[in-house]
């Protein structure tokens, strides 16, 4: 399975992003996939994660800002990033899990003014 992720770059504090995941199979064939990302000096902690039937669940610092969906016909999950604060700066990866967890190369997001 190959992950393609875009969509990050610089916004200003209180902006949108949209980040994209191109999955190169169909995702209904994925069980879970999902946004984590990593600050540098800091782990990698989850952000959101959509299931095959669109069970969604958000780290806490995604609530109420972040939304992921899916569309099954582009085989790509979306992570829509709205409020978005300098502690939001992050590499954004995608994560697709079937028997084994696989990854696609991050995206950067900025947030600074």
């Amino acid at each position: 399975v190959q992950l393609q992720a875009s969509g990050g770059g610089l916004v200003q504090p209180g902006g949108s992003l949209r980040l994209s995941c191109a999955a190169s199979i169909s995702i209904f064939d994925i069980n879970v996939m999902g946004w984590y990302r990593q600050a540098p000096g800091k782990q990698r902690e989850l952000v959101a994660t959509i299931t095959r039937g669109g069970t969604t669940n958000y780290g806490d610092s995604a609530k109420g800002r972040f939304t992921i969906s899916r569309d099954n016909a582009k085989s790509t999950v979306y992570l829509q990033m709205n409020s978005l604060k300098p502690e939001d700066t992050a590499v954004y990866s995608c994560n697709a899990r079937l028997r084994s967890d696989y990854w696609g190369k991050g995206t950067q997001v900025t947030v600074s003014s």
